[in-house]
């Protein structure tokens, strides 16, 4: 048995109930929910329909999110996430290169390695070099005046802790950051890079080894092994080529406002939802929200 779930923007909800009654009644499917009204909606269906892509093509012009995944396991235990760009609005190196006077050359490298263009530690190495010398009393300055959260993030997290789940911020980014981002959104634990530092200033070097994108399927590896669970229990998000390891390996990976290059390697993709998406998609209610 599978379940299609149709959700869009919860800032703007326009799902229309003849919508999701249309695409019910082509595919045959069971008596629809509504997860909240006008912003997410499922229904069961027999089997996995042929036409899947070409109806998600549609539903995109109309600013809608569809997916189809089996009804078994989709609920999970654990949540593994990115954190730029995805629980939080920005990449936090790039908001640092802007206070160095180097935005846009770093701003660039950074768009080619999530694209996948560019090898990722030899692309953060030479992100990080252009740091050099930046006041390590910048990294505050920036979480405090440049850092904006996704909008569902804490949501996210609390429905998923409420429910017995796990919560584990990995990133490609640093410490410095994940550290103050797990801590607010309420994540059990964080992983990511450390940003080295000398005499108050940063070095243009991060501590090695370097947490790229093998990284990420370790830490899902890991900590699965230490829940006692397996990774099929598990519901991945990111947005950029370095996620695409865990987004496969986990049971559900969601590519969340991804870049074109990730989103077409994923099953399941969220281009007008936030991060609450991740709930509706496990058949959470708006009503269960914690």
């Amino acid at each position: 048995m599978y379940v299609a779930t149709l959700l869009t923007s919860p800032a703007q909800p326009s799902l229309d109930s003849a919508l999701v009654r249309s695409l019910r009644n082509a595919w045959g499917g069971g008596e629809a929910t509504w997860l909240a009204a006008e912003e997410a909606a499922e229904f069961t269906l027999p089997a996995m329909p042929d036409n899947l892509w070409d109806v998600w093509a549609e539903m995109q012009k109309q600013g809608v999110d569809l997916a189809v995944q089996a009804v078994e396991g989709r609920r999970k235990k654990m949540l593994l996430a990115d954190m730029d760009s995805t629980m939080i609005q920005q990449e936090c190196i790039d908001e640092l290169a802007d206070e160095a006077g180097v935005g846009e050359r770093v701003k660039e490298i950074t768009a080619r390695a999530m694209n996948g263009e560019l090898d990722f530690e030899g692309a953060l190495t030479e992100r990080v070099g252009l740091l050099r010398g930046l006041p390590e009393s910048v990294i505050t300055d920036v979480l405090t005046n440049r850092i904006t959260f996704m909008p569902g993030g804490r949501e996210l997290v609390a429905t998923m802790k409420a429910n017995g789940g796990y919560a584990a911020l990995v990133s490609g980014g640093f410490t410095a950051f994940t550290g103050k981002v797990a801590a607010h959104l309420g994540f059990d634990e964080n992983r990511a890079n450390t940003l080295l530092a000398e005499n108050g200033a940063l070095t243009g070097d991060v501590g090695r080894p370097i947490l790229g994108k093998q990284a990420k399927v370790d830490a899902l590896e890991q900590i699965t092994a230490r829940l006692g669970i397996a990774e099929a229990d598990v519901i991945a998000v990111g947005d950029g080529a370095n996620d695409l390891g865990m987004l496969h390996r986990a049971g559900t990976g969601v590519a969340l406002h991804a870049k074109p290059v990730v989103a077409a390697e994923c099953d399941i993709r969220v281009n007008h939802g936030d991060l609450t998406a991740l709930l509706y998609l496990q058949g959470y209610a708006r009503s269960d929200f914690a």
